[in-house]
């Protein structure tokens, strides 16, 4: 779950779950992870041999033992610049 020899050393990747409507009705996003960042887009998880992935959400809960991150997708509001800008008048 998560560890992988490669070489003789043992390997601790995460996987990341994306949660819908709580932990038990969670998605698998990306296996593998050997890092995570927040940024102010949400979260960006890397992996050794593909493009980093960013993931409108927050982090919801990282379980160290079973090599586990719970993210939560962020509820955007019209407050975050969703809404279209009104014409200006000129």
């Amino acid at each position: 779950m998560g560890m992988k020899s490669e070489g003789g050393r043992k390997m601790c990747q995460a996987t990341a779950y994306l949660a819908h409507n709580g932990p038990e009705r969670s998605e698998k996003i990306m296996e593998d992870i050997i890092l995570l960042e927040t940024t102010a887009d949400g979260v960006r998880l890397s992996t050794f041999f593909e493009e980093p992935q960013t993931v409108r959400a927050r982090i919801g809960q990282i379980d160290f033992l079973k090599h586990t991150i719970m993210l939560v997708p962020e509820q955007r509001t019209s407050l975050e610049g969703d809404s279209p800008e009104p014409p200006q008048e000129e």
